[in-house]
């Protein structure tokens, strides 16, 4: 193929990864390596093959694309790595896809895409800080304008749920008005690690939260609208080392974001939802059973437990009035 061709053809991938109707991009992080996926796309045995650092050593990982959930379309270097990628439904899985997703923008259900994250992750942003590769003017960062994001953002949950018809709202629109998560009986937490104050109220009064990411709700944030930015208040060793969640969380479970494999993951139940017990960016492209889950998490509502002692006399009233109509109807 002549180099001309070849350019041709990564200028038209790169148009597909961008396109409106999925306007999520994967990208290569600038991070250090504990933050930096690495992947290289195997043209004979067509897999893609993945190398994530974390504290441990490298987290190595197969992926065959006949065995992916979804299409990638991705820009592949001269040396075969996976520079970036976008996703597509696969024609075959149509009758997976009405299994685990809607046929119609879903209504009840929302994901909460982590633009502060991704603000966060940027470069000149809060990790060139924490690695002293600037001084505090890094830990007050501009709010993206388009969803770019990365593995730390995400990105890959982000892409799936959009075109599994999930419907999304941002971490601004929550600051914003914190109201906004009544309007659905399930919402879905990213990997939402940085949060304003507002933000993180809403979420945790919610009746209904999957957490499908760990290390959410971690540190908090302060944003000024008018200048179209975030600043790093607390969390994460800021201001002082031993502060780490920001919110002081109960449940903050940031031991478990290097299970990347999810081999053994599961979903526990917290007093306002069901948290995931890995970090399902590489799973949600392999792993149907995680996505199946979550859809059957949206539909299965709990009924609210009356532990209080108000609820309880809700109760007994109820079941005395029950009761009462029942030795009257007798009468008559």
């Amino acid at each position: 193929m002549k180099i001309t061709n070849l350019v041709l053809v990564a200028f038209l991938l790169l148009l597909v990864s961008v396109n409106l109707l999925h306007p999520f991009v994967f990208a290569q992080s600038h991070l250090p390596i504990e933050k930096k996926p690495e992947m290289f796309y195997n043209y004979t045995g067509k897999y893609y093959e993945v190398y994530h650092g974390s504290p441990s050593g490298i987290i190595s990982m197969t992926l065959p694309e006949d065995k992916l959930n979804f299409s990638i379309l991705p820009i592949i270097t001269y040396n075969n790595t996976v520079a970036s990628f976008s996703m597509e439904l696969k024609p075959e899985l149509m009758g997976l896809y009405h299994q685990i997703g809607f046929t119609n923008k879903s209504q009840n259900a929302v994901f909460v895409y982590p633009v502060f994250t991704q603000a966060a992750y940027s470069q000149n942003g809060f990790y060139d800080y924490y690695n002293k590769k600037c001084d505090s003017k890094c830990l007050t960062v501009d709010i993206p304008s388009s969803f770019n994001g990365t593995y730390s953002s995400s990105i890959v949950a982000a892409i799936a749920l959009n075109l599994l018809n999930y419907s999304f709202i941002t971490d601004v629109d929550i600051d914003k008005d914190p109201e906004i998560l009544k309007q659905y009986d399930t919402v879905i937490m990213l990997h939402n690690e940085y949060v304003t104050a507002n933000e993180f109220h809403a979420v945790t009064e919610h009746p209904h939260v999957i957490y499908l990411y760990p290390n959410v709700l971690y540190a908090k944030v302060e944003p000024n609208y008018d200048n179209n930015t975030i600043t790093l208040v607390q969390g994460h060793g800021y201001p002082d080392e031993k502060i780490q969640n920001g919110f002081d969380w109960k449940y903050d479970n940031t031991k478990f974001e290097y299970d990347l494999k999810c081999e053994n993951w599961n979903f526990t139940d917290i007093d306002n939802g069901k948290m995931l017990n890995c970090y399902p960016d590489y799973a949600i492209l392999h792993d149907k059973s995680i996505l199946g889950a979550l859809k059957d998490f949206t539909e299965r509502i709990p009924i609210p437990e009356f532990n209080s002692v108000i609820g309880m006399i809700v109760i007994i009233g109820i079941i005395g009035a029950i009761m009462i109509s029942s030795r009257l109807n007798m009468k008559s």
